[in-house]
């Protein structure tokens, strides 16, 4: 990155499409010791414990306490693909995590030091933010040939304010390619408004609320959707409202990436979204 950062046509274009893509925003040895730090911490995690499964598909079906309670806590949800018949895993844990989260950002040094890049914050506030706080972080894996799909979404669905303030900060920790799985969005999709909303309901549930039942366009070139290839340590930026999607990964290279999704602290956080803080550990903002 030289001169102005960011620089007012970056601003613009964001605004435009509703997402950036910045290669080489990190050097690629600040990924490689995320990758290893992710190793780590699934090194250490037991799955027989807690044997909890991420669908990217519907995330209503397995969405349960251990989730529900991960806001300020660094979990781990294995892939739907990962267990056999009898409930064991039916691969090495290594490759049986789909991800981390949700507060790497807090609760992990060397990811609190990376998602605490000065440059997030400037780059964050001249998209508008005023009040910056990082509400969630998830170390995606995308395993080799059971990474699976994540449909087409809204980040502002899961992290709601209103109006919509969400921003998200996707980091290509090894390159997402068409071959294994790398995101697909619709440019200027953001302008269509927010579909739905993701909550808490009653006694521990949760539930989809439907704001606008027209369904996306199908991902095609043709209806517009353009992939977003990234190289190791790209930085791709994501407005709340943003369509966008990745495809399984049916390859045998995995696709290991770090998200960080900020909201504006200045707007209301709504107690019945599903990812919640507690008040002793609230979220915190890049200083």
């Amino acid at each position: 990155m030289t001169g102005t950062f960011p620089s007012p046509d970056l601003v613009a274009r964001f605004h435009r499409d509703g997402f950036l893509v910045l290669p080489g925003f990190m050097p690629a040895e600040r990924c490689d010791a995320l990758v290893a730090r992710a190793g780590e911490l699934v090194e250490g995690f037991e799955p027989a414990d807690i044997p909890s499964v991420f669908s990217t598909t519907d995330q209503k079906k397995t969405t349960d306490a251990y989730f529900l309670s991960s806001g300020d806590q660094v979990r781990f949800f294995l892939e739907e693909g990962a267990l056999g018949p009898d409930g064991a895993l039916n691969r090495p844990k290594s490759v049986a995590v789909n991800k981390i989260g949700h507060a790497l950002h807090d609760r992990d040094p060397l990811f609190s030091d990376f998602s605490r890049d000065p440059r997030l914050a400037a780059l964050v506030t001249a998209l508008g933010m005023r009040d910056p706080l990082l509400m969630q972080s998830m170390y995606i894996f995308k395993q080799p040939r059971i990474g699976g799909e994540v449909v087409c979404h809204q980040d502002a669905t899961f992290l709601y304010t209103d109006p919509p303030s969400v921003i998200g900060l996707w980091f290509a920790l090894q390159d997402a390619t068409l071959e294994n799985g790398c995101m697909w969005a619709l440019p200027g999709g953001h302008a269509a408004g927010l579909k739905s909303r993701f909550a808490r309901a009653g006694q521990g549930g949760v539930r989809m609320d439907v704001l606008d039942p027209t369904p996306w366009p199908a991902c095609t070139p043709e209806n517009g959707y353009v992939p977003l290839e990234a190289a190791k340590g790209t930085l791709v930026v994501l407005h709340g409202l943003l369509p966008h999607l990745s495809g399984p990964n049916h390859s045998d290279k995995s696709r290991h990436a770090y998200a960080v999704h900020v909201v504006d602290g200045t707007l209301p956080y709504p107690a019945d979204n599903w990812l919640q803080r507690p008040a002793d550990n609230p979220a915190r903002g890049f200083a």
